[in-house]
């Protein structure tokens, strides 16, 4: 009968452990542009991401294509809730990042010329690991706009 309990006791403590665990979202990542919706924004023709994910280290290496020319960005964070900044162009953009169950939460605060902006992003991966997607909301002097963005793991 101890042993019985004690099983299930360590049965129970592994599910518990499983169902905290946070999604790993590194790979090689490509944007589904049928999927997403940019909103008032023109949507760039094509994105790729590379994520490094050890938590709660995060690291993007990114390609974006648009009209106006190919942009690459290069990004470190961590998830633990502690504020991050990362240089794209000129402009400095601090983040703060955290888990809320399996839904990563980031929220950026950044200036694009005289426009300052808050983006507020959660970041979802599919039960099978394949598809990640993006809910981002924007707030800025300009109004407000959201967006869904979709990538597949390649």
């Amino acid at each position: 009968m101890l042993r019985r309990t004690a099983h299930l006791l360590a049965l129970t403590s592994i599910f518990m452990l499983a169902a905290l665990a946070k999604p790993n979202l590194a790979g090689d990542w490509k944007m589904n542009a049928s999927k997403s919706e940019f909103g008032q924004f023109p949507a760039p023709s094509s994105w790729t991401q590379k994520i490094t994910h050890e938590d709660p280290a995060l690291k993007i290496s990114g390609k974006l294509s648009t009209d106006n020319g190919d942009f690459n960005m290069e990004a470190s964070y961590t998830t633990d809730g502690k504020e991050c900044t990362n240089q794209f162009g000129p402009n400095p953009m601090k983040s703060v990042l955290k888990w809320d169950e399996e839904t990563l939460l980031i929220e950026t605060k950044g200036q694009f010329g005289e426009n300052e902006f808050t983006m507020k992003d959660k970041w979802t991966l599919s039960p099978d690991g394949k598809t990640l997607t993006i809910q981002r909301h924007w707030a800025s002097q300009m109004g407000e706009m959201d967006q869904k963005i979709v990538f597949d793991k390649q």
